[in-house]
């Protein structure tokens, strides 16, 4: 399927989801309450089967978190992105799609550790790098004046 196709056939499975067409990859806007349906969808629907999570990230946009997520089939040649927010900035929690995908696991240590997001059902969620002295240092309102650390 090339982009367009895509992104009309994710479009019909997921109604509520906005689909953008991107320079490379469709992204796909969704409430995070129904982040694991169109991800198990995705994976498991035959015409899509998304079966590689290469890249999850997480952005402070100042009033909520977003996590993105980048997704291969490496059965189709496809790619596609994913964007979710969560509803409470000072609080971030999102569901893990660790069981879905398994390389998502030490990504959402990452997002945890450097911005505080929570992944619900994460078999391991533990800081990656840094000790519990340093906060989340990727928030946008993070200082550390013992590490001259300032935004």
């Amino acid at each position: 399927m090339n982009q367009t196709e895509l992104a009309d056939y994710i479009g019909i499975l997921f109604p509520e989801a906005g689909i953008t067409l991107g320079s490379q990859f469709p992204t796909i806007e969704i409430p995070s309450e129904k982040l694991i349906a169109l991800c198990l969808k995705m994976r498991d629907d035959v015409n899509l089967t998304f079966d590689y999570l290469f890249c999850l990230s997480a952005l402070d946009l100042s009033d909520h978190m977003s996590v993105v997520y980048h997704l291969e089939s490496t059965k189709h040649g496809h790619c596609a992105v994913i964007k979710s927010h969560t509803s409470n900035r000072e609080n971030p929690v999102i569901d893990s799609v660790n069981d879905i995908w398994p390389t998502a696991g030490f990504h959402e240590r990452e997002a945890f550790d450097l911005l505080g997001i929570r992944f619900n059902n994460h078999p391991d969620l533990r800081r990656l790098f840094l000790d519990d002295s340093w906060g989340f240092p990727l928030r946008k309102d993070y200082t550390d004046p013992a590490r001259i650390v300032e935004r």
